[in-house]
């Protein structure tokens, strides 16, 4: 897959927070993954805090893209839906971002909203990846 990340100097420097401005991107398969949220196989969340959550959900996606055999290295964008309860913990966020995506992360939004389907859940998380044919 031929990946070209653009971090412009004339923009804010994202890659702090552990994403990209924008991402080019040619040839693979296209997969879409649903919101993923902090709960483990049983359907149980995983803990109360945002940390935990954040992390799992990544786990999800991480497991959902091994099974299309594809890695966190072929996501090419991020929506973070983060509950406005949690709206001033996003450092956790953007650390678990950068652990994930330590090189060349992909773009991503990350979208405030008044609450997610269960009152627990406090981030959920959409990828999109392009996994190499």
């Amino acid at each position: 897959m031929n990946r070209r990340v653009h971090n412009p100097p004339t923009v804010f420097n994202s890659l702090q927070y552990g994403f990209s401005q924008a991402i080019e991107v040619r040839d693979g398969r296209r997969i879409l993954l649903s919101g993923q949220v902090g709960v483990d196989a049983n359907e149980n969340t995983v803990g109360p805090g945002i940390t935990e959550q954040t992390e799992k959900a990544l786990d999800n996606i991480e497991s959902i893209l091994a099974h299309a055999d594809g890695s966190l290295s072929h996501v090419i964008m991020l929506r973070l839906y983060i509950v406005e309860s949690a709206r001033d913990q996003q450092e956790p966020i953007a650390s678990a971002l950068r652990k994930r995506f330590p090189n060349n992360p992909p773009p991503s939004s990350w979208i405030i909203v008044s609450g997610l389907s269960l009152p627990e859940w406090l981030i959920e998380i959409e990828a999109e990846a392009l996994i190499p044919v």
